[in-house]
């Protein structure tokens, strides 16, 4: 990706000098194989408990800890997150007012181990997340380290992730992840199980019409950079992880979606470039 061309956004909060907690371990292959299968017994997502046990190690991410004392976002790192950031603004500033609505950007808090939000006290295993209460996104590089042990390595796989996050964030502006929260309190677990993995999927879209517009308007995108963030998310679907961890597919217990349909969403949305598009819930209605 082409993000240096791009501008910082104002909207960073570096807590990585708040940083508590041990040294953080390498796992082998067959290690991560067992800590996805107990995570998928009890029923939790793989790649959190993942994050919270493996940090460390060698990737080609844009990966940096920050020491106590040292200015924050000064590294290639934080400056990364802050080009893609502020070029997600970009992107739903425009897209909005189409909407006859206004964006309001949102805060991106880097952390490492534990953080604390309106949503609660928070530990690396929660992975990216964003949080209404707060209206903030909240990413522990270290996440990014995982992507490539997970075979999904690459700066536009990292920025795919984050727009997912802000993705959220525009469901949480446009009132359509308090619908669906609604609704799950009126429905039984596996209907608003279902309901969390089309929220999840249409995160995937939002992200992809984040990328066209990018790429469209402001050519950030390189040759490989939409391979590489299909990979991403093809290497996360749940039933991949499930068969990477021995276990056979289970679409009930499904948390993000598939391989296939987190692949088709994000191709979608950027595609399309367009908002519309993404409407995950009327597609899923009319199957």
């Amino acid at each position: 990706m082409l993000w240096k061309k791009g501008r910082q956004s104002d909207n960073v909060e570096d807590q990585r000098s708040l940083r508590t907690g041990g040294p953080r371990m390498k796992l082998s292959i067959g290690m991560v194989a067992v800590i996805m299968l107990i995570a998928l017994a009890l029923g939790e997502n793989p790649l959190q408990l993942l994050a919270l046990l493996t940090q460390g190690g060698g990737s080609n991410s844009l990966t940096t800890e920050v020491s106590p004392g040292q200015a924050p976002g000064n590294d290639e790192s934080a400056q990364f997150v802050s080009a893609i950031l502020a070029d997600t603004e970009d992107t739903w500033t425009t897209i909005f007012p189409r909407l006859g609505k206004q964006y309001e950007e949102p805060k991106l808090v880097l952390f490492t181990d534990q953080v604390s939000s309106a949503c609660g006290f928070t530990s690396s295993a929660t992975g990216p997340f964003y949080c209404p209460g707060d209206r903030k996104v909240y990413l522990d590089l270290g996440f990014f380290q995982e992507l490539g042990h997970l075979g999904a390595p690459g700066d536009f796989a990292q920025a795919y992730v984050i727009g997912h996050e802000v993705g959220h964030h525009v469901q949480n502006l446009l009132g359509i992840s308090g619908k669906v929260h609604d609704l799950q309190s009126r429905s039984g677990s596996a209907q608003a199980n279902a309901l969390s993995v089309l929220l999840e999927l249409q995160a995937d879209c939002f992200a992809g019409v984040w990328a066209h517009h990018a790429d469209k308007y402001r050519s950030m995108l390189e040759p490989g950079d939409v391979d590489e963030g299909l990979n991403a998310a093809s290497t996360i679907g749940d039933d991949r992880l499930l068969r990477r961890a021995g276990r056979s597919i289970s679409p009930e217990s499904f948390t993000h979606g598939s391989s296939e349909q987190r692949t088709y969403w994000l191709r979608k949305g950027m595609e399309s470039g367009d908002i519309a598009s993404c409407d995950t819930f009327s597609v899923a209605a009319k199957k």
